[in-house]
């Protein structure tokens, strides 16, 4: 059960959908589509993301969990 949430593929995939959600943030607000709040949102979203993989990098670093 705890291999998949410890496994290198979640990692990554946290990562790469902060990214993409930071980018459509900023391609968002570069031509005005959303209102601030919404770029916000998108942008706190997007950190969430990213920072859920770091801790998880983090555990799997400190515990050796998913090796």
């Amino acid at each position: 059960m705890v291999e998949w949430l410890f496994g290198r593929p979640l990692v990554i995939a946290l990562a790469v959908c902060g990214g993409a959600i930071s980018i459509l943030a900023s391609w968002c607000h570069s031509r005005r589509l959303l209102s601030e709040e919404s770029i916000a949102s998108l942008n706190k979203t997007a950190y969430a993301f990213m920072g859920a993989s770091m801790v998880l990098f983090i555990c799997i670093g400190i515990f050796g969990v998913g090796r």
